[in-house]
């Protein structure tokens, strides 16, 4: 098995650190992360500026790009072979709800799967990174249940974990949850800077707001881990018949409209 392991908090954090060790002995592991923190950048690509990839000093590669660029240039030239797995993380917080929209750690699971490889995003519930370790077991055995499941070697898939920070004995089995939904951010903070302009910090994300039960706030509130599968297709399957009548009727009201008058 081999496994491409990916972040967003940069290739010295310490949740890619424990995600390594835990998973080194069970799969040929190689490490392309960010040079630095790249947290809330999606799938961003950097387009107009050149990547460069060099040899941290803990062994693990690093760029000077996104989440997305590492697993991007990874599975494009720079490995040389395709890997059974990319694994993102481990996160300093949670990717739950509509966090998984602007977070750079499902951003890299999911260029990987993109290019056709089952991808897993894990993060933890609260920052500090607080019992990383156990996080990282937990890990471990869910890659090795789905390596017996003989799960690695099909159709791509995405998956989305969140794992309470607790030891090992306290987390709960795992849970398949849908995605919860979050209030809105808390209001942007401003500073003066020395110059005396203004300058905005985006604000906290927002309390949820869905998290109800079948939800990744409800099953990490339990002490659970949760997982979500996650598709990249966001097409409003439920309303497509709506928008093409509307769509139609706009045309009909194109069509019968009084003609512009032109401009002199």
């Amino acid at each position: 098995m081999k496994i491409l392991i990916c972040n967003d908090d940069g290739h010295r954090a310490p949740g890619i650190v424990a995600l390594y060790e835990a998973l080194k002995d069970v799969a040929a592991c190689e490490v392309v992360a960010p040079e630095h923190n790249n947290s809330a950048k999606s799938n961003a690509l950097s387009l107009h500026s050149p990547l460069y990839v060099h040899d941290g000093a803990n062994g693990f590669r690093y760029v000077n790009g996104t989440p997305a660029d590492c697993v991007h240039i990874a599975l494009t030239g720079l490995l040389g072979y395709r890997p059974d797995l990319v694994v993102s993380g481990i996160n300093n917080g949670a990717n739950m709800g509509d966090d998984t929209i602007y977070s750079g750690t499902v951003g890299a699971a999911m260029e990987g799967y993109l290019f056709g490889v089952p991808a897993i995003a894990v993060s933890q519930v609260e920052k500090g990174w607080a019992h990383v370790n156990a996080a990282a077991q937990k890990v471990r055995e869910l890659v090795l249940q789905l390596e017996r499941e003989q799960l690695l070697g099909g159709n791509p898939w995405l998956l989305n974990v969140n794992i309470p920070n607790l030891p090992l004995e306290q987390i709960k089995a795992m849970k398949v949850c849908r995605l919860g939904r979050r209030h809105a951010a808390e209001k942007v903070i401003t500073q003066p800077n020395p110059r005396g302009d203004t300058m905005y910090w985006i604000g906290s994300a927002g309390a949820a707001k869905d998290d109800a039960e079948g939800t990744d706030f409800h099953a990490t509130a339990q002490g659970h881990m949760a997982m979500t599968p996650l598709k990249v297709d966001l097409t409003d399957r439920d309303h497509l018949g709506y928008w093409a009548q509307t769509a139609a009727r706009l045309a009909g009201e194109a069509v019968n409209a009084p003609p512009l008058e032109r401009a002199a």
